[in-house]
């Protein structure tokens, strides 16, 4: 009977946790789209703010700063408050700092290839931009293109703007937008797939790397970003061949 009673609570939480999960699909990148695509883009990138900042404070030339103005002042001036007003200050310049780092990265994006999305990933058949649709809301994208120069004998696809909203994180669905990227990739008959994403972006990276990317290299995307010490990290899946998979 206690056994039976166990069994009868685990399917009700089962049945519970299953009526909890929101539902999403995914689809093809819309027209009518691009406000909640685009929003979502602006938001995401607006969630490093606060991860760069504090990376921003641990870089060896700002410590001294933070440590070396506020007591220099002191020190000659003997005030407290000029002291005070000067660590503000600093820290108010470095939020600004890394608040605009973000600002510019999606600027540069909203003029390029987000500009005209249909345009950029659309218009031909070896590229391709998608939506995770929920509740008839779009709660994720992600987006990719045949690479311009890749390496002599590779054929890659490289993902871009990899996005979920907030509130549906922790339901796979940016897991399933990346393997919705790598069929792609298969279909098209790519070796490889490669994608840049930056050292501050932990969740991103460790989703990646669990999916079996591999960390190849790092670059900056400007001066801006070299300056705050941020390298983007690029990491690349390898797609077996029919031959490697002995077919």
């Amino acid at each position: 009977m206690q056994a039976g009673l166990a069994v009868s609570q685990g399917l009700r939480n089962f049945r519970q946790r299953s009526s909890n999960m929101a539902t999403y699909h995914i689809r093809i990148y819309q027209e009518g789209d691009r406000k909640p695509v685009l929003d979502l883009f602006s938001r995401g990138m607006a969630e490093h703010v606060p991860a760069t900042f504090r990376h921003m404070l641990m870089l060896p030339g700002i410590l001294l700063l933070e440590l070396g103005v506020p007591l220099s002042l002191l020190l000659f001036s003997g005030s407290w408050l000029l002291a005070v007003m000067s660590s503000v200050t600093l820290l108010l310049f470095l939020w600004f700092l890394a608040r605009y780092t973000w600002q510019q990265y999606v600027v540069t994006c909203l003029r390029t290839d987000l500009a005209d999305i249909t345009k950029s990933y659309l218009s031909a058949c070896d590229s391709c931009f998608w939506v995770a649709e929920s509740g008839g809301q779009v709660v994720g994208t992600v987006c990719a293109l045949p690479v311009k120069n890749p390496p002599p004998g590779k054929k890659q696809l490289q993902l871009f703007h990899l996005s979920v909203s907030m509130e549906h994180r922790g339901e796979g669905i940016a897991k399933a937008l990346v393997r919705t990227v790598l069929q792609f990739a298969r279909d098209q008959g790519y070796g490889e797939v490669v994608l840049g994403t930056s050292m501050l972006q932990h969740s991103a990276l460790a989703l990646y790397q669990g999916m079996g990317f591999k960390k190849t290299g790092y670059f900056f995307v400007n001066i801006l970003w070299k300056l705050t010490g941020i390298p983007m990290f690029h990491l690349m899946y390898h797609l077996p061949s029919a031959q490697d998979r002995g077919l």
